[in-house]
């Protein structure tokens, strides 16, 4: 009742508007001569009126605006309310010159301007009103003489900035006030966005920092690249200001910006990736309906394979891992945010042929997705012989079952570490690498892999370890300060394995642009300056030398592969080195043997396998 109530207040006032409209349209056309006008078109001015509130308020229903919410009224509306305007005025003046009235055509369009006037000015009067009462009630409701305002700067003049600096004026619960604005514009620095003042450049942002006494630095602008992000976080990281940053436009999921999108820093923002863009048409030709095994599937790039399966209405998931509590987690989770997924999860070790079989016969999955892997360096070297039977034999196991069981498409996730490898893990990804193109030579399964380096807050990574070294008050230690690692992060790397195996046809190693190699020192001390702290003086950096099998610097191609690009600008194609499938198989059969013998013997055979593998420790 309430609602129609101020529908018909609206209307009301419309009518008394419209009909206003009209008499000043006139009285502008004949510079206000009313004696002119009563003498010559006061009838016919009697006449219009009532025609054209009808055709107006007609207009008006069929565009909505008596169901708008007037006190959030913005440019959205007010192109709505021109529409209106215009549609009614265009009919009023269609049937006037048809009707034998005497009426002045260019009364008719001043009154089609006035009405625009009218009708958005008595909106937007209404809007005003109710944000002056509004921020009233907050200053009044929130006000709290205990609680400090923060002073916060901007970094950003753009649409972004201006909508963080509009929010945080009508938001007194924030408790924070935005007092000065940094852009490299040159253009902006000295004018005022919403009443705060474009001071300077990132060059400023250290001495505008402490002259403007500012408590947080808010970095506003979405739609810079990660480098450029890095550089300003540089900056900020000089001043004592808490640094928060509002996502990436690829982040942002409705692409709404928001003060409440704002957040804490991390270390992807700093990467300097860009979204991945994937061939969705193509991944679900495969993936949809079919029944897709994940080995590894709870650890940190199986789980993520999962949610992104997930997605693409599989007939069935097969989660597959020996580690229960990590399978445990991804299932509930799929559960949760797929309910009609149909999802199976398998306790089981890659290693045991006999349950690899019983497995794949009960299930036929149509594509295996193989991330289960020994992948900690230091640790392989210590066991060298439990890395060849996780990654060399295990990875036989669902080769040869693929094969058996008829699968279509067989994805092998390895490292760049297989590439020119110095430690046991490396050489025995490269193995597994040399096993799926030497079975595609002589299956119906296409079998590929999908090679690449470091991905951020993956199981057993560097992140995790600086995250903890820093927790504990440091030091945070760093083998070298010139060692360098290819990094993504986990969703970006899945994205592009799920692309890969659309394109895959047999017997590829699919290569990921990894970027441009990050320095490891660089990425403690940004870790270190993301906690709150300065490297080198509340978190101390130690270098402890390279650990045994570990290189300075990582490579994503061996010298002989040479490289093709593919339709995907992030992914590669590296030139397939095919071993006689017999001739390994044999060279395997004499390294299982070897098994049950000294780990030195172990890896002084495998350069037979891998002439690449060089051993860095002894």
């Amino acid at each position: 009742m309430r609602r129609l109530i101020k529908m018909m207040g609206f209307c009301f006032i419309d009518i008394v508007l419209l009909a206003l409209s009209i008499v000043f349209s006139y009285a502008l056309k004949f510079d206000f001569n009313f004696i002119y006008i009563r003498r010559s078109y006061w009838l016919d001015i009697l006449c219009i009126i009532p025609l054209a509130i009808i055709i107006k308020i007609l207009c008006f229903w069929s565009f909505k605006l008596y169901t708008t919410l007037w006190k959030y009224a913005s440019l959205h509306e007010a192109l709505k309310i021109g529409q209106a305007v215009l549609a009614g005025n265009i009919l009023v003046i269609l049937i006037a010159l048809v009707l034998p009235i005497k009426s002045s055509f260019s009364a008719l369009i001043i009154s089609s301007f006035l009405d625009f006037v009218f009708v958005a000015g008595i909106r937007f009067v209404y809007r005003l009103y109710w944000s002056m009462l509004k921020n009233k009630f907050n200053s009044h409701f929130y006000s709290n003489k205990n609680l400090k305002e923060k002073r916060l700067m901007i970094i950003g003049a753009g649409e972004a900035g201006s909508v963080i600096v509009k929010e945080l004026e009508s938001s007194p619960c924030l408790h924070s006030k935005a007092v000065v604005i940094i852009d490299d514009d040159e253009n902006k620095i000295g004018k005022k966005l919403h009443g705060v003042p474009i001071l300077g450049n990132r060059n400023d942002i250290v001495r505008l920092a402490e002259e403007k006494k500012i408590d947080e630095i808010i970095i506003a602008i979405p739609s810079a690249p990660g480098s450029e992000i890095n550089k300003i976080f540089a900056e900020c990281s000089k001043t004592k200001c808490k640094v928060r940053i509002l996502p990436s436009l690829s982040q942002l999921i409705d692409g709404k910006v928001s003060i409440n999108k704002v957040r804490d820093v991390q270390l992807e923002d700093l990467l300097g990736r860009e979204p991945v863009k994937v061939d969705l048409e193509n991944i679900a030709l495969y993936l949809k309906d079919k029944v897709v095994l994940v080995t590894g599937g709870g650890g940190s790039i199986g789980s993520e394979l999962c949610r992104q399966i997930a997605a693409f209405s599989p007939k069935r998931l097969l989660i597959l891992d020996n580690y229960e509590n990590g399978a445990y987690d991804i299932m509930n989770e799929l559960i949760f945010k797929f309910p009609e997924l149909k999802l199976k999860v398998l306790i089981a070790n890659i290693r045991e042929k006999q349950r690899m079989e019983s497995i794949f016969k009960t299930y036929r999955p149509n594509v295996v997705f193989h991330a289960a892997a020994h992948k900690h360096v230091p640790l392989m070297e210590e066991n060298p012989s439990e890395a060849i039977k996780n990654n060399v034999f295990g990875t036989l196991n669902l080769v040869e079952c693929s094969d058996k069981y008829g699968v279509s498409k067989f994805i092998l996730i390895s490292t760049d570490k297989a590439v020119n490898p110095t430690n046991i893990m490396g050489a025995t990804k490269r193995i597994a690498e040399m096993l799926i193109q030497a079975a595609d030579r002589y299956s119906k399964t296409d079998f590929a892999a999908v090679r690449f380096g470091n991905v951020l807050g993956s199981n057993g990574s560097v992140v995790p370890l600086f995250k903890k070294q820093i927790e504990n008050g440091g030091p945070v230690t760093v083998t070298h300060p010139e060692v360098t690692r290819f990094f993504m992060t986990i969703p970006e790397a899945v994205q592009l394995v799920i692309q890969a195996g659309a394109m895959a046809k047999g017997g590829e190693i699919f290569v990921l642009d990894m970027g441009k190699p990050v320095k490891i020192l660089d990425l403690a001390k940004n870790l270190i300056r993301l906690s709150g702290y300065k490297p080198d003086e509340d978190i101390k950096i130690v270098f402890t030398g390279l650990r045994p099998g570990e290189k300075l610097y990582e490579e994503l191609l061996l010298e002989e592969e040479g490289l093709k690009a593919t339709k995907h600008d992030k992914i590669f194609v590296a030139k397939p080195i095919f071993t006689d499938f017999a001739v390994l198989k044999r060279e395997l059969d004499i390294l299982y043997d070897l098994l049950t013998k000294e780990d030195e013997e172990i890896l002084n055979y495998i350069p037979n396998i891998v002439p690449a593998y060089t051993r860095t420790s002894s």
